[in-house]
């Protein structure tokens, strides 16, 4: 059966990893039945972000204002809703998720028919593992899902995932601002949509620096917390 796969890639400076994934997403071969579209995300970038997505012909949208990740990836849904794709896909533009490695969040999507697939680190925790602090930060957010969905997720932060059509038009209405994976779950669990995690290796990032620094991490579980909470009880 025919399927339209979009690739997200949102981006916020990160000329110095972009050539070596995009070159990576074009050599791919997809099993036949996938029409695949890449399209970059370009956040308000400071440096050649949108020029080098060009280079290797990918779609840009090109943000007029910095929207944060989260308003990033909310653009990449919208466009996927309406050019109408079946499954898309969300990568961080910093290399950490290896594109060979998005062939499992389809397989497991296949043989799972959720609504939502998360590639994680922490199932059979090989490849990069981040830091002790942000793991430490991850294992505080299962604890979270844990309260608000009574879902065993264990890598709630990951960015690395699969939306189905439904998933699609949901995100594309709303997406957390900032920070948004661990939120974004509680109002998945409260759609009542079906998220599945499969086993991933991840990667450093080939370039850029993360948002969230030392000081930024406090904010991050501060913030995040409170947002649960509201997605916890806020009205779809």
């Amino acid at each position: 059966m025919h399927c339209k796969l979009l690739i997200i890639l949102p981006c916020y400076n990160e000329e110095a990893s972009l050539p070596h994934l995009l070159s990576e997403l074009k050599g791919m071969q997809f099993p036949v039945q996938y029409h695949v579209e890449v399209v970059v995300v370009n956040d308000r970038s400071k440096d050649n972000t949108s020029k080098i997505a060009g280079d290797y012909d990918a779609t840009i949208l090109d943000l007029p204002i910095n929207l944060g990740i989260g308003g990033a990836v909310q653009s990449g849904l919208l466009y996927a809703m309406k050019n109408n794709f079946d499954l898309a896909v969300q990568m961080d533009g910093d290399g950490q998720h290896p594109p060979a490695e998005l062939f499992k969040l389809l397989s497991c999507y296949e043989s799972s028919g959720a609504n939502v697939v998360i590639g994680s680190r922490f199932i059979t925790k090989e490849g990069f593992q981040s830091s002790f602090t942000r793991r430490l930060g991850i294992s505080y957010f299962y604890f979270l899902n844990k309260v608000f969905t009574r879902r065993n997720i264990y890598d709630s932060t990951s960015g690395f995932r699969l939306f189905d059509k439904k998933a699609i038009q949901l995100a594309s209405l709303y997406y957390p601002d900032e920070y948004p994976e661990p939120e974004s779950l509680v109002f998945f669990s409260r759609a009542g949509f079906m998220v599945k995690e499969t086993p991933v290796m991840m990667a450093r990032r080939n370039g850029g620096e993360s948002s969230i620094g030392n000081f930024a991490s406090l904010y991050y579980c501060i913030k995040v917390t409170i947002a649960m909470f509201f997605s916890a009880i806020r009205k779809i």
